[in-house]
């Protein structure tokens, strides 16, 4: 066969019979043959290679983001190199220079905590097109896709007033972040809205994982307020509290309501089933590695943020208010 056809082959090119191409490979496995990335990023100016970087890996959330860029990035024959940065903006910083220095053609970014904006500007100068998802980054002009945040729990929060529930707490978070500026934002709106007061006391910052809202659950319970239902930062810590609360002799969804946020796998069968905010995290990825690839073919994108409306899932884990002593 030619040198073309063989290497319309290994490039998966449907110019190539099917059977023809596994014909090709076949034989390629069998002698051997590795395909020189290097040598081909020397005559096509791409490496085939995208760099994505998020807060950890571990959570679910992430997870779900992360499946989503890789099946996109599939149909398109890219490999992706992964970095849990864990909000350590040196440690991103290292990972974008590594992308540099190899010739990838992109990066998708939920950027660490205190990313500043030069950071991001410096990628795109350097000819690395950056997508961010999850959470923004003011005075950077890249494409941006996240979940509506402020609105998300407001939904949460309008179905906890629904119920009658007046003295709602809010758990998890930090205002380092979009994200959590957006969700707190978006509890106080809901409150407000209702007439209800805000107060300083009933936000317990922090947690972000089950840990930290099984660990919550005891300055939760002492509150003076004796709050009756709590907005949860994301699902890991609502499915946290309601542990610590079960640990202290209540019934999470009977004695005190819980709502989540991002409506993880595990959130369906939590005992008892919790009920949450779908924040739209598959969509979130399958769009970000869209855009990028766009970009990478010479398209031009909406850099404007985009953000993906997010649906309440209601289950088992909030009811009417039931006074505690």
């Amino acid at each position: 066969m030619s040198t073309a056809t063989v290497s319309l082959a290994l490039r998966d090119s449907p110019l190539v019979a099917d059977a023809t191409r596994e014909r090709i490979k076949e034989h390629a496995r069998a002698i051997g043959y590795i395909y020189n990335r290097r040598a081909a990023s020397l005559r096509t100016s791409r490496s085939g290679i995208v760099g994505v970087t998020v807060h950890d890996i571990m959570n679910p959330f992430y997870a779900e983001i992360l499946r989503s860029i890789e099946l996109e990035l599939d149909r398109s024959r890219q490999t992706f190199l992964l970095c849990n940065h864990y909000d350590q903006v040196e440690k991103q910083r290292s990972f974008i220079d590594t992308l540099l220095q190899l010739g990838a053609d992109g990066v998708i970014m939920s950027p660490a905590i205190g990313t500043p904006p030069e950071d991001i500007q410096m990628a795109e100068d350097n000819g690395l097109p950056a997508v961010l998802v999850a959470r923004s980054v003011e005075g950077v002009d890249v494409p941006v896709f996240r979940g509506d945040d402020a609105y998300g729990i407001g939904l949460a929060t309008n179905h906890l007033i629904s119920l009658g529930h007046t003295r709602i707490a809010m758990i998890g978070g930090t205002d380092q972040t979009s994200t959590g500026r957006d969700r707190y934002q978006g509890y106080v709106a809901a409150m407000k809205k209702a007439g209800l007061e805000v107060l300083p006391s009933m936000r317990l910052p922090g947690p972000r994982t089950k840990q930290g809202g099984f660990e919550a659950a005891g300055a939760f319970l002492a509150l003076k307020e004796k709050p009756t239902a709590a907005v949860c930062w994301n699902d890991l810590v609502a499915i946290g509290l309601m542990n610590g609360i079960a640990r202290a002799g209540l019934v999470p969804g009977t004695d005190v309501s819980v709502t989540g946020y991002d409506d993880l796998e595990e959130a369906a069968i939590a005992t008892p089933a919790l009920t949450t905010v779908w924040n739209g995290q598959r969509e979130v990825g399958r769009r970000a590695a869209r855009v990028l690839l766009d970009r990478l073919n010479g398209a031009t994108v909406d850099t404007h943020q985009q953000l993906i409306q997010p649906e309440l899932h209601v289950r088992q884990s909030t009811g009417r208010p039931r006074e505690r002593n």
